[in-house]
């Protein structure tokens, strides 16, 4: 919900997808090319300050964001920490603090390009990209089908949780514990109903297998290619400088 609301809410909704998806490619390719952390930090700036700053991404929005995947990455490369010594004992080891850093440190690029694609670019533009590229119909719809039940699992959650507590469900500790229990019990049947109910409305108007949106219009896309094209030149120099 709040990567949606942050991609509507941005500076740049109204910008070409072409345009953000070839800055975010350019990202990724330059964090993969790059190798020292000087340039990985250049180039992690740049990918974050576009966001906050050139699309106007809440800074909060964009922590919030952040920290799952961060927190992923932190669990592994704590885990890197630990491995078998000369007879097989699992203990801290410091062998692999380089090679740890240089995947942290390219991964924290490439999330900070991916985010700046996902926070500026709401879903029904990106499905537009990919369908301009031949992306197979079946994954598309799967991707408006898991993304429509995102909503309707969030409905359902707040409307339970809502019934619960004028019924005095969260009342004390283990009251709540009893009502958190009860909520989770209900919400697979809940979730079930609501598709039904997609379904039988998808079916009513003559649903063929292929979701279909109200295309946009884009009348600056190609100047924004050319502006995107140009910004993701300047990493792909920095990150072959470092290469080269």
């Amino acid at each position: 919900m709040l990567i949606e609301s942050s991609a509507y809410a941005s500076r740049w909704r109204d910008v070409a997808p072409a345009a953000k998806a070839l800055f975010a490619l350019a990202g990724f390719v330059a964090a993969w090319l790059a190798r020292s952390p000087v340039a990985f930090a250049v180039l992690t700036a740049m990918l974050v300050l576009a966001a906050l700053l050139g699309a106007r991404v809440q800074l909060r929005s964009y922590i919030a964001v952040a920290l799952p995947p961060l927190g992923f990455l932190l669990l592994s490369c704590l885990t890197m920490l630990f491995g078998p010594d000369a007879n097989g004992h699992w203990n801290l080891t410091t062998t692999m603090l380089p090679t740890i850093e240089h995947l942290a440190l390219r991964s924290f690029a490439m999330l900070a390009a991916m985010l700046g694609l996902v926070l500026t670019t709401p879903l029904p533009d990106l499905l537009a990209l990919l369908r301009k590229l031949r992306t197979p119909e079946l994954l598309l719809d799967l991707m408006v089908l898991c993304y429509r039940m995102l909503f309707v699992m969030r409905q359902a959650w707040d409307e339970s949780i809502t019934a619960q507590t004028a019924r005095l469900g969260y009342r004390n500790w283990r009251q709540a514990w009893r009502s958190t229990g009860l909520l989770a019990g209900q919400m697979a049947i809940q979730v079930w109903q609501r598709a039904a109910a997609l379904q039988t409305a998808a079916d009513a108007r003559v649903y063929q297998g292929t979701l279909r949106f109200l295309p946009a219009a884009y009348p600056q896309a190609g100047r924004q290619i050319t502006f995107s094209v140009l910004a993701g030149a300047l990493m792909l120099a920095i990150a072959l400088g470092d290469r080269l």
